[in-house]
């Protein structure tokens, strides 16, 4: 705290808003202390202990009263102080004398800024001047619940949360684009869509697949897996729960281990726990028999579910969940074998997501100067550099972010734009020196003495949860024909048995070719039957009556975005079936029909 934080222009807005947002709520809600309001994505919040609560409803007066006030203020002053005058300064407010005594404790300057007549414990990232806000560029969103400085036993407190931006036009696009968002919800499609289900009775975080959700996750994970198995990767399969000494060893147990699921066994007085991650089982194969240089890299792939204890406040819909499946996989190898490997999951990576349509940038993730990493620093750079020069060597765009490693290693952070512009994490490669080293992995090297492997970690899905929760909103819930729980649906013009024995003629013939078809049957007009397939967003959807019946022809309806030119010719019910079998086996994202 011996300086001000350096920030961007954009940043600072965020943060003086925060500022601005404190002291309206002061004003207007008397009894109230606030906490702390940092500028995060798009935005701020403020968290505050109220008297009474403050609800969405408020939201329009408060940002009217906040707007008021703004053309008051002046310059951010900084002021540096003591902690007597921190604590004389703040007496009324027990939130920020704990942080007061919490810094000083650790020798750290404290500082005021000071705008108006508000006075707060910050250590700066403001703009230099209020009148450098737009008071049209900004927006109070939501309120929702926190706890003092996330801890669960700790006060509940209120978080009022705001977007900002430097013009009122990047702020209109965004809230347009949450518009769009709020259309597109993973939660609301997966309802629609018959997706996925949730269950009272199952466990909160704990989401259930119905046929037509576990087609998605099962196509997804075959097409992440064709990708490695095709360079060598082997499937190995592990058990769901393990002794806790397994991440004893491996140093899980001592950074998460508030995060595992304990099991007791009623048979032996071990500690068992549900796994929440795979690498250290994976380094049990490796380690269970000699290993020679001439056989690694050993490659070891496997898609299978981890279990977190996620707090429940945290929970919501696929995107946090405290069952994970992963695609995960696990290369064990030579030093010099590095720069090889990696680019052979960057090219799996970036096949995958060109597949779904997501464009890509990496984040280079390294460790910071604090203490929660382990391992050696110098091995530690010597992983940065390599993942750089990888990323480098791929022509990826990229990004670097000290504090966003693995606490075992450094990463490449996949990170994809949806439809709407947002960027979600995906994938991740993990560089790691430090579990070989704790796990005591060897292999006999080329001059005949015993070597340390290096481990390389990942996930190209990530969690598969989660993926879907990014993609059924980045597709609206229009998938294409590859991933389509439903491809072609057949529609019936009536009930006669001809037409029916002619629709499971079609069905039989789709089901010889993998494909993934439906007949209704059902005693509704052809035209309600349309609707309903375009409510379900089914790729193709077919008329059959009595003119395709003589004819042997049909002219399939194919859903918009599909479509390339429009025009749909007649064509013969196999041509039809073997176009869409192609395009499903070549995971095209247009219709070639």
């Amino acid at each position: 705290m011996s300086k001000a934080t350096q920030v961007s222009h954009v940043e600072g807005i965020r943060h003086s808003l925060s500022h601005l947002l404190a002291t309206t709520v002061l004003e207007m809600y008397p009894g109230t202390k606030n906490t702390t309001g940092p500028a995060i994505e798009n935005g701020f919040y403020e968290d505050f202990d109220t008297p009474a609560p403050i609800t969405d409803e408020d939201l329009p007066k408060i940002e009217q009263r906040m707007r008021e006030i703004l053309k008051t203020w002046g310059k951010f002053e900084r002021r540096e102080v003591t902690p007597e005058e921190a604590r004389k300064e703040f007496a009324w407010n027990p939130y920020k004398l704990e942080l007061i005594d919490d810094f000083a404790q650790d020798g750290k300057q404290l500082t005021f800024y000071i705008s108006g007549t508000f006075v707060d414990l910050c250590r700066g990232g403001h703009v230099q001047d209020a009148h450098e806000i737009n008071p049209d560029a900004f927006t109070l969103s939501k309120v929702s619940g926190a706890y003092w400085r996330g801890d669960q036993s700790k006060q509940q407190l209120q978080r009022v949360y705001g977007v900002a931006f430097e013009t009122p036009e990047e702020l209109k696009k965004y809230l347009a684009m949450m518009e769009e968002a709020k259309k597109r919800d993973h939660r609301k499609l997966g309802q629609e869509l018959d997706l996925f289900v949730f269950s009272d009775l199952v466990g909160s975080g704990l989401p259930m697949f119905t046929p037509r959700g576990t087609v998605l996750r099962e196509e997804l994970a075959a097409f992440s897996n064709q990708l490695r198995l095709r360079h060598g990767f082997q499937k190995v399969w592990i058990p769901h729960m393990t002794k806790k000494d397994l991440y004893e060893a491996s140093g899980h147990w001592a950074k998460f281990g508030d995060e595992l699921f304990l099991v007791k066994s009623q048979e032996t007085s071990d500690q068992l726990v549900l796994k929440p991650m795979n690498c250290p089982h994976h380094t049990r194969i490796y380690a269970s028999r000699p290993r020679s240089y001439r056989e690694l890299p050993v490659r070891y792939l496997e898609t299978t579910t981890v279990y977190r204890d996620e707090k429940t406040g945290e929970l919501g819909g696929l995107n946090r969940v405290r069952s994970i499946t992963q695609d995960d996989c696990h290369v064990f190898l030579r030093g010099d074998q590095i720069e090889a490997e990696i680019e052979i999951l960057l090219s799996a990576a970036n096949e995958l997501y060109a597949t779904v349509g997501m464009p890509l940038r990496v984040r280079l993730s390294y460790r910071d100067d604090s203490d929660a990493y382990l391992g050696d620093k110098k091995l530690w750079e010597s992983a940065q550099k390599q993942l750089k020069e990888a990323v480098i060597a791929n022509n990826m765009n990229y990004f670097e972010q000290e504090g966003e490693a693995a606490f075992y290693g450094p990463k490449i952070d996949f990170m994809a734009t949806d439809a709407i512009g947002r960027e979600h994490q995906v994938a991740t490669v993990q560089l790691d020196f430090v579990q070989p080293e704790r796990f005591g992995l060897e292999y006999t090297g080329e001059d005949g003495t015993m070597k340390r492997p290096v481990m390389i970690h990942c996930a190209l899905l990530g969690s598969i949860e989660r993926f879907l929760a990014v993609y059924i909103e980045h597709t609206a819930g229009k998938f294409p024909v590859w991933l389509a729980p439903e491809q072609v649906r057949f529609i019936t013009v009536n009930q006669e048995q001809v037409t029916v024995d002619f629709a499971d003629k079609i069905v039989r013939r789709a089901d010889e070719l993998g494909l993934r078809v439906v007949v209704d049957n059902t005693n509704e007009s052809v035209g309600k039957k349309i609707r309903t397939a375009e409510l379900w967003k089914i790729p193709y959807t077919v008329v059959v009556g009595e003119k395709e019946i003589s004819g042997g022809e049909l002219v399939p309806r194919v859903r918009k975005d599909l479509e390339v030119s429009g025009e749909h010719k007649p064509m013969t019910i196999d041509e039809f079936l073997k176009t869409v079998a192609h395009e499903a086996k070549s995971r095209v994202s247009k219709t070639s029909l």
